[in-house]
């Protein structure tokens, strides 16, 4: 049992790599069609979205790819996420 991982514990990832977790489709379509709509009210915090949850980007990496500042990917992520969870939630849904 030990010789194929019988004694290895499953990998939890965590914090903010949501690229490594499966999400099912619906919740995928209505993040990608959220991720549009910013993308027309905030090109920027749709590209460091892009960047960090598809790409799986740090906020250094995505700085750099951006050519902005770390502080502003902070902030532009967490503008982004907030406005996102809105929109992609039932109340925020657009049918």
């Amino acid at each position: 049992a030990m010789k194929r991982g019988g004694a290895s514990q499953p990998v939890t990832l965590a914090g903010d790599e949501p690229a490594a977790e499966i999400r099912p489709s619906e919740e995928l379509l209505a993040v990608d069609e959220a991720l549009k709509r910013l993308g027309h009210l905030d090109p920027q915090q749709a590209r460091v979205v892009e960047l960090r949850y598809f790409g799986g980007l740090t906020v250094e990496e995505t700085a750099e790819a951006l050519a902005i500042a770390p502080r502003t990917v902070k902030r532009d992520w967490a503008m982004a996420k907030a406005w996102l969870r809105l929109e992609c939630s039932p109340e925020g849904r657009r049918e």
